[in-house]
């Protein structure tokens, strides 16, 4: 830790090795990025599978992007208010309730926008075979 002092300049790329470092912390510790990884690539095979358009490719990828990104950050808000305290306050709860509120409303939408996008792909298959 002591290399992040200020001054001490550390070449940019370091940058990219402490993000994998905390990608795959978290990868190894937290169930529901398990969860978010798994199903994400259960969409992609699907995405693949029915050769869905560009834009929809987008839109999957934007909302993976969001909900790992949002369940990383959440990690962090878990952390950091377990850094702070180690009694049960109000305040500390809170803020955790809220972070993962946060997962849930990401995880919520991106089962939307895979209903709207899979379901016509999903029926068409069903009524072709």
């Amino acid at each position: 830790m002591g290399s992040r002092e200020p001054g001490n300049r550390r070449p940019f790329w370091y940058s990219f090795v402490d993000a994998s470092r905390g990608i795959f912390h978290a990868v190894r510790t937290e169930r529901n990025i398990k969860v978010d990884l798994l199903a994400a690539s259960i969409v992609v095979v699907a995405a693949l599978f029915f050769q869905v358009t560009k834009m929809e490719w987008l839109l999957l990828l934007l909302t993976i992007t969001m909900v790992l990104s949002l369940e990383l950050i959440n990690t962090a808000i878990e952390r950091a208010v377990d850094l702070t305290t180690t009694e049960t306050k109000v305040l500390a709860r809170q803020a955790k309730d809220v972070a993962a509120g946060a997962c849930f409303i990401a995880a919520m939408a991106s089962v939307i926008i895979g209903f709207v996008i899979f379901f016509p792909y999903v029926i068409q298959f069903v009524e072709s075979s």
